[in-house]
């Protein structure tokens, strides 16, 4: 900077030519000095981790599930047996705030977990069901994550919904596989539903703010959903979950 100081370190170059061509990309020197510390002192570096995957939420997703302004990290995944599981995280929640840090866009969280000591408890601030809620997580070591993701196609009952989707109950073994206490499964999808990118074999679990159970809880949440208004609905895909905006 202007004082001489050194504010990052250099690490990669953007060029199309082979040459440079005047932008770079840097580590910040905070996080340049801690891995130096860590190396010195313990001969490698530790990075937390809890165990989710995410992404961002744009202002669509954020006004159609009552969120003040767009922002922080939806949790797509929680992987089995990780300090998020652990916390009570679930698939769909957004993380507002990790450990008294604003998460102001879903990139912000893995550096600032990484950046917590392992074995931290940290207080995890998420939005789930139109309010937030306040979870306590203990940080733990990065280490190679996998998952596995399986579904089974067992129809039990049916029923159509005026969305373009037709649904049916899931079986028990699927709540088991699934690790959910209830929802439906897609068995048909037409027009809205089709165009919004939905597939047969996705569960939905949740629409708008509404947990779903059942297909009856489907069918009343569909019905007392302001005509019009694109209805958001939380999906699981495999081990995934994401939300959906299904335009009528």
């Amino acid at each position: 900077n202007m004082r001489g100081e050194v504010v990052g370190i250099n690490s990669q170059i953007y060029s199309r030519s082979g040459g440079f061509m005047g932008i770079s990309f840097a580590i910040p020197i905070d996080e340049a000095v801690r891995v130096a510390e860590q190396l010195k002192a313990n001969g490698k570096v530790t990075r937390g981790r809890i165990g989710v995957a995410i992404e961002p939420v744009d202002k669509e997703l954020a006004e159609s599930l009552g969120l003040p302004r767009p922002g922080g990290a939806l949790v797509r995944g929680v992987e089995d047996g990780s300090p998020a599981a652990k916390a009570g995280i679930e698939p769909g929640d957004i993380i507002l705030r990790f450990d008294g840090k604003a998460i102001e866009k879903s990139a912000d969280l893995p550096r600032i977990v990484g950046n917590t000591k392992p074995g931290t408890r940290a207080t995890v601030e998420v939005w789930r069901r139109g309010a937030s809620k306040t979870l306590t997580v203990t940080v733990g070591t990065f280490e190679d994550e996998s998952a596995a993701a399986s579904a089974t196609e067992e129809p039990k009952t049916a029923k159509a919904g005026p969305l373009g989707l037709t649904v049916r109950e899931l079986t028990a073994a699927e709540r088991r596989e699934l690790k959910v206490a209830g929802g439906v499964r897609v068995a048909e999808v037409a027009g809205p539903a089709a165009t919004a990118g939905l597939r047969p074999g996705d569960v939905i679990v949740g629409l708008g703010n509404q947990t779903i159970a059942s297909v009856r809880e489907f069918e009343r949440a569909v019905a007392e959903w302001p005509k019009g208004r694109p209805v958001s609905l939380l999906i699981r895909r495999g081990d995934w979950a994401q939300w959906v905006l299904v335009r009528p």
